[in-house]
């Protein structure tokens, strides 16, 4: 099967998480391609992990301030995309286990990043998310990092979630997606999180500043989604050592090969 790659640009949160779905869909159905994707959100949204509760979000402030809420079809916690690039990888899991995969895909995006110049490395320890997942601070995802994320300086810069998809004979279907993050925009999330007491919400904003960090930051420049698509291509392409057939969307539903 040859992979494809598509850079569909900028679009809601409800059309990225269904289009991410549907690439898997069709895998899974045996219509489908292995796909890398890139995109952007239009207007600026929060991510919601699968089992999430909606009620850890104050959607009176996301509503004044015009950002889109959505859930995603992966676990993990709440994310607030802005100035990201998000990534999405649609395979055949071929009997290899989630951390083996999640190694691997970190892999290539680390091959595109340090094009781009970023001393970037990969986290080797695994937190006990239940147990985290029981402190308010947990409520966003960039608040931890577990094994095989992408760190620079210490901190983290990429955050990936993943889901498997059953086929017939027991063969699976992966879905991994994440956010690159090019600025600082998305430690605006404590803003929109309901917690306890404004002593949490002050914790969790100090969390975020020494535990996360962005392409900007790292390279001390302004850092484009475009130069950035156009790294996490080439990053798969020379680790994998794969072919890409370079896709585009010429609407929300067709896609089309160049």
């Amino acid at each position: 099967m040859n992979w494809r790659f598509e850079n569909t640009g900028f679009h809601s949160g409800v059309f990225n998480m269904e289009y991410d779905e549907s690439l898997a869909r069709e895998l899974v159905d045996g219509v489908g391609n292995p796909t890398i994707r890139v995109y952007g959100w239009r207007p600026i949204a929060i991510s919601l992990g699968r089992n999430q509760s909606i009620d850890e979000i104050d959607l009176n402030k996301t509503s004044v301030a015009g950002i889109d809420v959505v859930r995603r079809p992966t676990g993990g916690r709440a994310i607030l995309h802005a100035n990201e690039l998000t990534y999405c990888v649609v395979m055949i899991a071929h009997g290899k286990n989630v951390l083996s995969l999640y190694e691997e895909i970190s892999r290539a995006l680390i091959a595109g990043l340090q094009e781009l110049g970023a001393p970037v490395a990969i986290e080797k320890s695994q937190p006990h998310f239940p147990s985290l997942y029981q402190n308010s601070s947990a409520t966003a995802c960039f608040s931890s990092t577990g094994r095989y994320e992408i760190k620079c300086d210490g901190k983290k810069l990429v955050g990936s979630a993943q889901r498997r998809y059953t086929i017939a004979g027991g063969e699976e279907v992966v879905l991994q997606h994440g956010s690159i993050l090019l600025g600082s925009e998305h430690k605006q999330i404590v803003d929109f999180l309901r917690l306890p007491s404004n002593e949490e919400r002050g914790a969790l904003r100090r969390d975020l500043d020494e535990k996360t960090t962005e392409l900007s930051t790292v390279l001390h420049r302004s850092v484009t989604f475009d130069e950035t698509a156009n790294a996490v291509f080439n990053g798969f392409r020379n680790a994998w050592s794969i072919s890409l057939e370079h896709g585009t969307m010429i609407d929300d539903q067709q896609k089309v090969i160049l």
